[in-house]
């Protein structure tokens, strides 16, 4: 019981102790097995390194084997394209220098040629000088014997054979020349005769007067109150706008407006269809109604221009020439519109151009521009086919049309072909009814230079000559001359008129000052 007890009690301990001792004898025995676990992991490790580095070099090896022998077969390849170059360029060498070798041979042969053929030509000009020598005396010993015979000189008997044939070739000459030049003339004039009526026949042409006057309708005559306004300020400032005349008499659903100049009569009959149209008529007005048809009618001009060259087939034209074209819808010429007369005269010139085999394009251009000196912004002193040339010149046109325009009435010498074309067919188109060239042109100046003898006094605003320029309208401006000034230049235009101016009966000079004052009610 005693040792059951011991036992008992002292179990616990013996069981620690045995359990620390085998905890510890385990410790050892698992570092001891650990680290021979390591070395012969460690051993594996180094084992396994040294084989795949032996792997490794060898496959380095091999890379190094391989690139070599790459590199080899590259410079072994790179060493062949050369020696096959040298070898081509040896080849090409070679070949050049036996052209040359045959090249020097040949020339050599060929100097030796030469050689002979010099011998065997100057053996023959020796030959050739004794027998020239040997003609040259029998020649003379025959001359004498002529001379001797006839009893001339041999320059003699020269001189008279030459002149004996002159005048046989003369005589023939003359009448070859005669003969041709007869049947040229009839030729020629029967030849003229037909282009020329061909030309007339395929041109249909209109022969339109100009009037002076336009007539403007309205629908009842009630209106013509309101156009005359109070105390004729409406009317007035009408006139004074547009520069035309404008008489309301008592012709019935008719006012007249009379002027020479068509763009002015149609400035003043659109801005009058606008006034009565819109029913405000006032000075203020009027004014800005006429202002917005003038650039309308400046637009349309230049529409009319551009419609016109492409109606003709002309292309290239300055802006300024196809605006000039424009204008000339609004002029007048042999009795003509001066546009339709220029159309016509294009046509004419085209055809008769094509029928002498000249250039057509050419011709017809230079025949719609030949009066383009008739409608000029400002108005010099020269004479219109002097100013188209001028302008066709500024405006970069060819020296053919240039001339064609200048030589047109001979004020310049004609240097081509076209010139004379042009021209003829102005004549053409000039001689057909109502052609009434001189007295148009005269009037048209007369009244031209009545306003601008009085637009250059200081003072003047506007001039306008109506009633067919026997009276001459000068607006001035009211800050400038006085009432007194405006009479006494009333009578200094009224002077210089009659001491420069050739005018049949008499000219009345209107002076018309005034004083606006306009304003607005919003």
């Amino acid at each position: 019981m005693d040792t059951a007890i011991i036992t008992g009690a002292l179990t616990p301990a013996l069981c620690s102790v045995i359990a620390a001792v085998s905890f510890l004898a385990g410790g050892v025995l698992t570092y001891f097995f650990y680290r021979v676990m390591l070395k012969r992991k460690r051993v594996n490790i180094i084992k396994e390194a040294e084989l795949e580095a032996e792997v490794i070099k060898k496959d380095k090896i091999l890379q190094a084997k391989e690139k070599f022998y790459q590199l080899k077969s590259e410079h072994e390849k790179i060493i062949n394209e050369k020696n096959n170059k040298i070898n081509q360029i040896e080849q090409r060498i070679k070949q050049r220098e036996l052209a040359l070798s045959q090249r020097i041979a040949e020339s050599q042969k060929e100097k030796q040629e030469i050689e002979a053929i010099r011998s065997n030509l100057n053996t023959q000009l020796e030959l050739v000088e004794k027998k020239s020598e040997e003609m040259g005396r029998l020649h003379k010993l025959q001359v004498d014997k002529l001379e001797a015979i006839s009893g001339l000189s041999g320059e003699e008997a020269k001189t008279q054979l030459v002149e004996s044939m002159k005048e046989e070739a003369k005589t023939e000459a003359m009448s070859y020349v005669n003969e041709i030049m007869g049947e040229a003339k009839m030729t020629a004039n029967k030849e003229a005769k037909r282009i020329v009526l061909q030309s007339i026949q395929r041109v249909a042409s209109e022969s339109t007067i100009e009037n002076s006057v336009t007539v403007f309708h309205i629908d009842n005559d009630e209106i013509k109150g309101r156009i005359i306004g109070r105390e004729g300020r409406n009317i007035r400032a009408l006139e004074a706008a547009t520069g035309v005349e404008i008489i309301v008499d008592d012709t019935p659903e008719a006012i007249i407006l009379s002027a020479f100049d068509p763009v002015r009569r149609e400035i003043a009959r659109l801005s009058l269809h606008q006034l009565v149209t819109d029913g405000r008529i006032h000075p203020a007005r009027i004014e800005e109604i006429v202002l917005k048809t003038q650039n309308q009618i400046e637009e349309e001009i230049v529409e009319i221009g551009k419609r016109t060259t492409i109606d003709l087939g002309i292309h290239g034209l300055h802006p300024e020439l196809v605006r000039i074209i424009g204008k000339m819808k609004y002029r007048s010429s042999y009795g003509q519109n001066l546009l339709q007369h220029s159309r016509e005269v294009a046509n004419l010139c085209s055809i008769m151009a094509a029928e002498l085999g000249l250039n057509p394009k050419l011709a017809k251009r230079a025949g719609l521009l030949h009066d383009i000196g008739k409608v000029p912004d400002d108005e010099p002193e020269l004479p219109h086919a002097i100013l188209g040339m001028k302008l066709a010149e500024r405006y970069k046109e060819k020296p053919e049309i240039v001339n064609a325009i200048g030589a047109h009435h001979d004020e310049v010498e004609m240097t081509t072909m076209i010139a004379p074309i042009v021209q003829v067919c102005d004549a053409i188109s000039g001689a057909r009814p109502g052609a009434r060239r001189e007295v148009v042109e005269a009037y048209i100046k007369r009244l031209k230079d009545l306003e601008s003898m009085a637009l250059a006094y200081p003072g003047v605003m506007k001039t306008y000559a109506i009633q067919a320029g026997r009276e001459l309208r000068v607006i001035v401006g009211s800050e400038k001359i006085s009432d007194k000034d405006a009479e006494k230049l009333s009578y200094d235009i009224a002077k210089k008129i009659q001491d420069e101016m050739t005018y049949p009966g008499q000219v009345k000079i209107t002076v018309i000052r005034e004083t606006r004052a306009v304003s607005y009610a919003k």
